[in-house]
């Protein structure tokens, strides 16, 4: 049961860096250098996960909407996981 709330967990952490990440990408390069290391930090992690769903989705009036059905789909499988245990 430990291991289901740690999985859990990890998904909705997971789900929290890709939010964080999209609000990053709204900030002009160059205003803070943290700003920009997080920004980078966070797109290492997340933009092979993301890259995924933008091959799937194209971008639509120059916004990105693969953010939102990678976040459905590990919505989705915190769903399964509680649902099969």
């Amino acid at each position: 049961m430990n291991l289901v709330i740690v999985l859990i967990r990890l998904i909705e952490f997971y789900q929290l860096l890709i939010v964080v990440w999209c609000i990053l990408t709204w900030v002009p390069m160059g205003q803070l250098d943290i700003v920009d290391d997080i920004k980078e930090a966070l797109g290492r992690v997340v933009r092979p996960y993301l890259d995924l769903f933008s091959r799937i989705i194209p971008t639509f009036g120059g916004i990105d909407f693969s953010p939102i059905l990678a976040i459905i789909v590990l919505s989705l499988l915190e769903r399964l996981i509680v649902a099969i245990i």
